[in-house]
């Protein structure tokens, strides 16, 4: 389970914004009252639109089928991102997140119904996830349009 009771889970997040090809958007990760909030600015200045979270889990038992996270969104529609090595490569498996500006909601994800994706590309004849092969956890924002962000975390556990 990630929990946000202290700093130091905080820490290990890191942020990667569309500034990677050349994009303006600015996201960071805050620490406050038991709560990690992924919070920025999505700017489609030099076709920018996107930011992201993650971080490094522990290696997770074989067999496990779901993920439950709690948050708080602004009403944006968010992926729950999963991060796997695959041949050498860093696939990730998403889930998108529906959020209702000013609702706190816990959301259950079967890991079987997460969509594997390269570089913003499905992957059709990527494996089904296993809870044995996550590395990394995380979410993204992309936006057609620029404006603020922010979704709050209260806990994520398989």
């Amino acid at each position: 389970m990630i929990n946000f009771i202290e700093q130091q889970s905080v820490e290990n997040w890191r942020i990667t914004d569309d500034g990677v090809m050349g994009g303006k958007s600015k996201g960071r990760f805050v620490f406050k009252q038991g709560t990690g909030t992924f919070l920025g600015k999505i700017s489609l200045d030099n076709n920018g639109g996107f930011s992201s979270v993650f971080t490094e889990i522990e290696p997770l038992v074989q067999g496990i089928k779901t993920v439950t996270i709690d948050l708080e969104g602004d009403g944006l529609i968010y992926q729950l991102r999963m991060v796997v090595n695959f041949n050498g490569f860093r696939l990730s498996y998403k889930h998108i997140v529906k959020t209702v500006a000013g609702q706190r909601g816990k959301f259950t994800f079967t890991l079987a119904d997460f969509q594997a994706s390269f570089r913003g590309r499905l992957i059709d004849n990527a494996p089904v996830l296993k809870s044995e092969d996550i590395r990394e956890v995380g979410f993204l924002v992309t936006r057609k349009t620029t404006g603020a962000f922010s979704l709050s975390v209260f806990s994520l556990s398989f």
